[in-house]
């Protein structure tokens, strides 16, 4: 199933979820993933494995952990090779002085933003979903 390409499509259909857990980033060594772990996200740098994984998860593991942040799921189709959705969404937000961590999964792109800005992201990106109506 193909994503969404065109811009303007993508901000008219764009509708957001804030979800309600507290994720934090987490690196380890290369294959020292702890039993019974499970992240959101996975990814294996030369430096190390970067975990993505709740707050309570990285407690209840005893890890040191970084980047306290709430995770927006961009609930829109769009195309893994789709230019420049990502980017007019991190220009918006920083205009708003807010860095954000994307993901891309294959059906959605997901924002990691720091806890304390999360209600105030969902607001910038709610005004640019309507500007495009």
């Amino acid at each position: 199933m193909q994503g969404e390409t065109d811009l303007h499509t993508l901000f008219k259909s764009l509708k957001m979820r804030l979800a309600p857990e507290v994720f934090v980033f987490v690196t380890l060594p290369q294959d020292q993933i702890p039993a019974g772990l499970s992240p959101q996200m996975i990814f294996q740098e030369t430096e190390g494995t970067t975990l993505i994984l709740t707050e309570e998860s990285a407690k209840a593991h005893d890890l040191p952990y970084t980047f306290r942040s709430r995770m927006i799921t961009l609930n829109v189709h769009s195309a893994l090779d789709a230019v420049g959705f990502i980017a007019r969404i991190a220009t918006a937000l920083a205009a708003h002085d807010m860095g954000a961590n994307p993901v891309a999964g294959y059906f959605h792109d997901h924002l990691f933003v720091p806890v304390e800005k999360a209600d105030h992201a969902m607001k910038v990106l709610s005004d640019m979903a309507a500007r495009a109506q």
